[in-house]
């Protein structure tokens, strides 16, 4: 992958070059993101690039276009729920997950479990309910 691309702005080319590299660390067990360390630690051990060079060949897509795919695409998803789910829903979720961590039981634990299990569940109701409809006035 080259990193060319043009820049909208300037309208010129820019270039950038990434090195896939395993990420070898170590951190604290409290460490806050110790588990997307874990799962970059995990993953950076892989070769993707044998599985995206088929993948580019077989669409017939430069392997450069498929890896800014990627990178795109996932570093969109945290926005793109956000807009599928709503801002409100994300603040209750999250308010009952901070008043169990806050309250450190493992009942209260327990309670935002099954607190998000509802809204979890009414948010697929659209998704399995053939019948369903948004309401109407």
């Amino acid at each position: 992958m080259d990193g060319r691309k043009t820049d909208s702005i300037l309208g010129g080319t820019v270039t950038s070059t990434i090195t896939l590299e395993p990420y070898v660390a170590s951190w604290t067990d409290d460490d806050p993101d110790a588990g997307f360390r874990t799962m970059v630690a995990e993953y950076s051990k892989l070769d993707g690039l044998a599985t995206l060079e088929v993948l580019a060949r077989n669409k017939d897509i430069p392997i450069g276009a498929i890896v800014a795919f990627i990178v795109g695409h996932y570093s969109a998803s945290g926005s793109a729920a956000l807009l599928e789910i709503g801002p409100r829903v994300i603040g209750q979720m999250d308010s009952l997950v901070q008043s169990a961590e806050s309250t450190g039981t493992d009942e209260a634990r327990l309670e935002a479990y099954e607190s998000l299990k509802a809204i979890v569940s009414w948010l697929k109701i659209p998704l399995h309910d053939p019948d369903w409809r948004p309401a109407t006035r």
